[in-house]
């Protein structure tokens, strides 16, 4: 393969972010579910079961992009998105939902770790490791540009019908598929395993989680961000709701959150050379326990914009974490140390969300808001710990 060839994966890299990343309906989904009469418990519910099907598959189909490529595995993920989406559309009520969703985990599971582990397989093999931070940052950034943009589209679409966004979504999902098929696969620098899969994969979940100390507690706490941000923003509509922000203007909200995202995963790299790796992470952690304390006392229209502290953490967590483990790991198991990682973060989630929804629909949005932000600073005040004693801090 050319350089050029190897050049053009990351451009393409950007493309299939950016095509994954629009999403029409999500400006308005939990409103969505609930026209269809679901409770906050339930599409918390729904969520983790979502992660759930995700963690089933997520490693497995990591050793799939290791084993068989990164490149076959993104078709496929483009493929079952389309699936999806398709499900979602037809369906009106938990169990078709929870349909679609199993499907969009089958989906989300083959692209996870295979983008970014063909990321810095490439640019390794262009003798430009170095610069994964900045390209990871500008993936994602790309990513979230695309959320912004399609939160505002998504929410005029929803005028017409909370469900007609759906339509358009399995629709932009399928042009993943071409572009995936225009990659190439850049060369292992060591031989990828195909024999006894299963044991392998046991073995590098091992390292993950137990034998590598750095990447274990780099994971967890990676996670907890992770998992903090999402928590809130299945809050956020509720929130918008509770607030009487209207219908038409949800998207612009979105959009908004998503572009101070995209900015700072844009210069996510300049900010880590600038904090240095210590301040960086302890800033992950910190930024999202002050927004929950802020939105869950703060009950205003305006009080909104302390929600763009969880988009400046999404934006930076990514390129400054993911750049710290790619460090640590080999490129012949990368996707599934990384598959790994995101399989900590749905689990995560999946066993918090669910109690954060029972307290919304039991007490209030208020206390829900509150008792994650205690719940997210502390799994993230351990991590710290044990990231200090094994000297990653």
């Amino acid at each position: 393969m050319s350089e050029k060839q190897l050049k053009l994966n990351i451009i393409k890299l950007y493309v299939i972010r950016g095509i994954k990343s629009f999403m029409l309906a999500i400006p308005v989904i939990v409103l969505f579910f609930q026209e269809n009469g679901l409770s906050m418990k339930q599409v918390f519910i729904l969520q983790s079961l979502f992660a759930l099907s995700v963690i089933v598959l997520e490693v497995p189909t990591g050793y799939f992009s290791d084993s068989f490529g990164r490149k076959l595995s993104l078709i496929i993920g483009g493929l079952l998105s389309v699936a999806g989406y398709a499900v979602y559309s037809v369906s009106y009520g938990f169990y078709g939902f929870l349909l679609a969703e199993i499907i969009l985990g089958l989906g989300a599971s083959f692209t996870s770790g295979a983008d970014t582990a063909m990321l810095y397989d490439t640019l390794l093999e262009l003798d430009q490791a170095s610069e994964y931070k900045r390209q990871e940052g500008r993936i994602s950034g790309i990513g979230l540009a695309s959320e912004s943009s399609s939160s505002i589209i998504g929410g005029l679409l929803a005028l017409v019908s909370l469900r007609f966004p759906l339509y358009w979504d399995a629709a932009t999902a399928l042009l993943i598929v071409p572009v995936a098929l225009t990659l190439v696969e850049p060369k292992r620098h060591l031989a990828a395993v195909k024999s006894a899969a299963l044991l392998n994969m046991v073995r590098l979940v091992r390292f993950s989680l137990h034998d590598q100390k750095q990447v274990k507690w780099l994971i967890i706490y990676s996670s907890s961000v992770g998992a903090s941000t999402l928590t809130m923003f299945w809050l956020t509509q509720p929130y918008l709701l509770a607030n009487h922000i209207p219908l038409e203007l949800f998207g612009a909200v979105l959009a908004t959150f998503f572009l101070v995202a995209a900015g700072f995963s844009w210069q996510a790299h300049r900010v880590e050379r600038i904090l240095g790796r210590r301040r960086s992470l302890i800033l992950l952690i910190a930024l999202p326990a002050l927004g929950y304390a802020l939105v869950s006392s703060l009950w205003y229209a305006w009080s909104l914009v302390f929600i763009a502290l969880f988009y400046v953490v999404r934006g930076i967590n990514n390129p400054v974490t993911l750049d710290y483990i790619n460090g640590l790991v080999p490129s012949d198991i990368r996707a599934t140390v990384l598959s790994v990682k995101n399989l900590v973060s749905r689990l995560e989630f999946a066993l918090i969300g669910p109690a954060i929804g029972w307290v919304s629909d039991a007490y209030s949005l208020q206390v829900a808001l509150l008792s994650a932000g205690a719940v997210f600073l502390a799994f993230g005040l351990i991590s710290l710990a044990f990231l200090r004693k094994h000297e990653a801090l």
